[in-house]
């Protein structure tokens, strides 16, 4: 999102390249659309862009080309088609005659999702007006990097791509990051002058860089301090190490804020926590989406949740899935517990082991403790659902609902077949299938009587 405190800046166009296929990732989902923190690495990306408040955001995407605009196609941005994909230079070259002659644009890859808006802001004002400004760093290893040639003045003068580079070229250690600002009427003089005179046929978007410096137009390199923020991905091995560094950054600011977290390598953050005060978050919980847990919330390991919202101080005990549910406080979850969405627990109810809950209200103080299934139900306070009772809501071909009214006892075992309403203060005996409305305050029986057939001999198998 972008700061409140952070300026539009008119003048700038972003163009993101996210046309590649990403063969190296040996995946049939387009590269761009890899995830890092449950989101498309794309995704990243344009949050970035939007957070420096440009006039416009253009995405040149080709490779999976309709999976692309689909899955994000809820984001504010310019779609540009890059048919065939002849290279970096080629891909601006498709999105730059929509950006304004007097714009700066700003160069980003969809494959590069860690860029940070400090980074990007200092990178978009160096130089003046009509300078080129191009992101570099030292990696630890340079590899597969293109390599920052300077003059005998120290002065930037080209780009040379690892696959080009001399032997002597692969030694030095700056290398490009392929992030740039550059003018936009100049880009286009330059763009269209490209060649693709090199080892890979292809249009490199570096080769501006020398003919900047031809025109007499000053290269100004900005160091990345944090090598990191410039990664790429190209593999999945890459992409475990960029996840790796999200979880650690999501860990360290929960802790910062307050929260108290068992082994932050051990917990996986995908989306949004809002928190109260003195939440504990043991081993291996994913938090996914819109996660609010209020003070004193206490997550078990192994716990997943996602766009929910859990009360203040309730627990929730090992190894629990809670999703779109909104849990009161006080509540006592798990373990081996799920709720499915638009599941709304009050205050004080206890959800048990192995107990399921899909679109179904609980009130106030009401328990399902062991192996029960709530399905479609509204249940009212102070009920108590006894172990493996079950909630049969489908027919088949329709769901229905259930109404559980105050202070009603289902016995172990029963099943209640919706539609049904169980009236207060109502019990259903042990073993009993109700298919009828239970009335208030009287027990229920629905089971055949015991009988025992004297002289039955159970079947046996025949010798052959």
């Amino acid at each position: 999102m972008a700061d409140s405190n952070s300026k539009p800046t008119s003048a700038l166009s972003v163009v993101i390249l996210a046309a590649g296929e990403g063969k190296r990732m040996k995946s049939a989902l387009p590269k761009v659309l890899q995830p890092l923190a449950g989101r498309p690495l794309l995704a990243h990306v344009i949050d970035t862009a939007r957070s420096l408040q440009p006039a416009a955001i253009h995405v040149v995407y080709g490779h999976g080309a309709g999976r692309v605009r689909e899955t994000l196609e809820k984001e504010q941005v310019e779609w540009t088609l890059q048919a065939r994909q002849l290279g970096t230079g080629h891909a601006v070259l498709q999105a730059i005659p929509k950006v304004p002659d007097e714009h700066r644009v700003l160069v980003l890859y969809g494959d590069v999702p860690l860029l940070g808006r400090a980074t990007l802001e200092h990178l978009v004002t160096a130089g003046g007006r009509d300078d080129v400004a191009l992101l570099t760093m030292a990696p630890a290893d340079p590899a597969g990097y293109g390599r920052i040639v300077r003059d005998s003045k120290g002065s930037v003068a080209r780009i040379v791509e690892q696959k080009d580079a001399s032997a002597q070229e692969r030694t030095i250690r700056e290398c490009n990051t392929g992030v740039m600002a550059a003018p936009s009427r100049l880009l286009k003089q330059w763009l269209a002058g490209l060649r693709a005179a090199n080892s890979q046929g292809e249009y490199y978007l570096t080769d501006v860089v020398e003919m900047a410096v031809k025109a007499g137009i000053s290269v100004v390199p900005v160091a990345c301090e944090d090598p990191i923020e410039a990664l790429g991905v190209n593999d999945k091995v890459q992409l475990a190490a960029l996840e790796a560094v999200c979880r650690q950054r999501a860990a360290r600011e929960l802790m910062l804020a307050g929260v108290t977290i068992a082994d932050p390598a051990r917990v996986d953050v995908r989306g949004s926590v809002q928190h109260g005060k003195d939440v504990f978050i043991d081993v291996n919980v994913v938090l996914e989406g819109s996660v609010k847990l209020g003070d004193r919330v206490h997550i078990g390991p192994g716990c997943v949740i996602r766009d929910a919202q859990i009360g203040d101080d309730t627990q929730v005990l090992p190894h629990c899935v809670i999703e779109g549910a909104v849990i009161g406080p006080g509540c006592n979850i798990g373990p081996f517990a799920r709720f499915r969405p638009t599941s709304h627990l009050g205050a004080g109810v206890h959800i048990g082991n192995f107990v399921e809950v899909k679109n179904s209200t609980m009130a106030e103080g009401s328990k399902a403790n062991h192996l029960s299934y709530v399905g479609d139900a509204q249940v009212g306070a102070r009920v108590n659902i006894g172990a493996g009772t079950i909630i049969a809501n489908y027919d088949g071909a329709n769901k229905h609902r259930t109404v559980i009214e105050d202070d009603a006892h289902t016995g172990s075992n029963s099943v209640l077949v919706a539609p049904i309403t169980i009236g207060a203060g109502a019990t259903v005996a042990a073993g009993s299938t109700v298919a009828n409305q239970v009335p208030a305050g009287k027990l229920t029986i629905a089971r055949a009587r015991q009988t025992t057939i004297e002289g039955w001999i159970r079947p046996t198998k025949q010798k052959k």
